[in-house]
């Protein structure tokens, strides 16, 4: 039995190429696998003793060799095949056991030129792959280090079994699929780094993603469901849930992920200290203020019946004054750049809590929506402050207070599902309407869970009013001054019902849909 090992990941390498030789097999190798092999005191050969031809240009021409290929590719079980190795002088080889360059990982170090990205491409390695998994029921392909016990192991059981029929052909199978998924993956990542940076919706384009874990199930418990990251060149480190460090508590859910990702995409949408409390995927509580503890008070002041088993993010350092107050509350997730020692020992009392440390969310990348047979793709909703320049379009402006309130809630409303409206009153959301067939329906849902809270807050709408009733609305429950993107036909019949009512109200000309 014949085996061709050339890994850049070594992890498990002396060991399982120890266990090879010892059942017979003979390896070959190229460059650093080689020196390493035998820097192991491993018995194996180089390429160049296979093929007959040294490496050349440099090591850009070491394995494509018509006796490796040949010997790969070769049905054992066509007669023709064998007699054509036989003519040809060319061994079968049986076992390929390749990993690639980490492409991405190279070409986001800092300073990395073109020459040095393309010098980076692997050519050798995936062709390898490919023609060994593409002959999977003759030959058994590694991509994996955590494969190599268990191949070593169905080698070793022997049965009398010719080596590769040692390991069962579904085995085999699996491992091609993950080879291919391998190059796949790699070819992706090149694509990515080719691909033009102002050619942001390409005619064609390929993910690559890897599976961070499982989760215990779907939205609900018929559904099976998994958390991967998407693997990309563009964008390596996003921080957010999906590199999250769980410092406490239960694994997470389908459903975890997606409200701790909306809670937390939200808290670190403010700049100053904010606390958002979320329940499925929309901010039921909000505040920002100079004291942690108080924007929490004021945040779960927002919608306490709402607020209970939900998910908590907190846009600074965890504090034990904030962990006090939280503890009178249960919650699934906290969420937190990071905690002082104190207030993690006392969030870890409660043991299901979940406890995630997070670096924010890049905001690079591109926003992908599942439909049936296909991917809405769009740019992330993210709007410089420079290039937002509210304008009072009526005869009474806002004050100061009510700017701070309204710029404010325009933050806040990105947030929350169309037709979203929110009631902000100093820097705290007081009521929000989300979700909604029209817009009025909204602001109604607002007014009534901010209660006489809602008597001289300000309103925020992500899209224009198409009839003055929301205003009419708003100013019955006593809101002071609104701010929405405008662009209705009927904006003026808005503007006359907001300065009938003596209240202020500001365009932005930016729409915040979250459908």
């Amino acid at each position: 039995m014949k085996g061709i090992i050339s890994v850049h990941d070594k992890t498990g390498l002396a060991d399982f190429a120890r266990g090879l030789a010892g059942l017979g097999v003979e390896l070959y190798s190229t460059g650093g696998t080689h020196k390493a092999l035998i820097d192991a005191g491993v018995a194996v050969k180089s390429i160049s003793e296979l093929t007959g031809f040294p490496e050349i240009l440099d090591g850009r021409v070491k394995t494509l060799h018509p006796v490796v290929h040949a010997g790969i590719l070769a049905r054992r079980d066509l007669p023709e095949h064998r007699a054509e190795l036989e003519r040809q002088g060319i061994a079968p080889i049986d076992l390929v056991v390749v990993n690639l360059y980490p492409f991405v990982q190279t070409v986001t170090k800092p300073g990395v030129s073109l020459e040095d990205a393309l010098e980076n491409i692997d050519i050798g390695g995936p062709t390898m792959l490919r023609a060994a998994a593409k002959n999977y029921p003759s030959v058994i392909v590694v991509v994996d280090p955590a494969d190599y016990a268990p191949l070593l192991e169905m080698l070793a059981a022997g049965d009398g079994l010719p080596a590769v029929g040692r390991v069962p052909q579904p085995e085999r199978r699996r491992l091609a699929r993950k080879a291919f998924q391998h190059v796949a993956s790699y070819d992706t990542a090149i694509s990515q780094y080719l691909k033009d940076p102002q050619d942001i919706l390409p005619d064609s384009f390929t993910i690559a993603l890897s599976k961070l874990f499982d989760t215990r199930y779907g939205e609900n418990p018929h559904q099976r469901a998994a958390f991967y990251a998407e693997e990309s060149v563009t964008d390596p480190n996003p921080g957010g849930i999906r590199s999250a460090e769980q410092l406490h508590g239960k694994e997470l859910s389908y459903n975890n992920v997606m409200d701790a990702d909306a809670a937390w995409n939200t808290a670190c949408d403010f700049p100053g200290p904010t606390v958002v409390v979320v329940k499925h995927t929309n901010p039921c509580g909000l505040a920002g203020h100079n004291d942690l503890a108080e924007a929490y008070r004021r945040a779960f002041a927002g919608d306490p019946v709402s607020a209970f088993g939900g998910i908590v993010a907190v846009n600074r350092r965890f504090t034990l004054a904030v962990a006090q107050e939280i503890g009178k509350t249960f919650y699934e997730i906290i969420i937190a750049p990071d905690y002082d020692d104190e207030a993690l020992d006392l969030l870890r009392k409660k043991r299901d809590l979940r406890i995630l440390r997070a670096a924010p969310p890049s905001l690079a990348g591109l926003d992908y929506r599942r439909v049936v047979g296909g991917l809405l793709v769009q740019e992330r909703d993210d709007i410089p402050d420079a290039e937002i320049e509210p304008k009072a379009v009526t005869k009474r402006k806002p004050t100061d207070a009510e700017m701070r309130d309204l710029l404010f809630a325009n933050r806040a409303v990105k947030h929350i599902k169309s037709n979203a409206i929110v009631f902000v009153k100093d820097s705290a959301l007081v009521g929000m309407g989300a979700g909604q067939p029209n817009r009025v329906t909204s602001v109604m849902l607002a007014a009534r869970a901010a209660g006489d809270k809602a008597k001289g807050a300000v309103m925020a709408s992500d899209a224009f009013f198409p009839f003055p009733d929301g205003i009419e609305t708003a100013a019955e429950a006593g809101i002071t001054a609104v701010i929405q993107p405008g662009g209705s036909i009927r904006d003026a019949e808005a503007i006359a019902a907001a300065a009938a009512h003596n209240m202020a109200m500001v365009f932005t000309g930016h729409r915040h849909f979250k459908h």
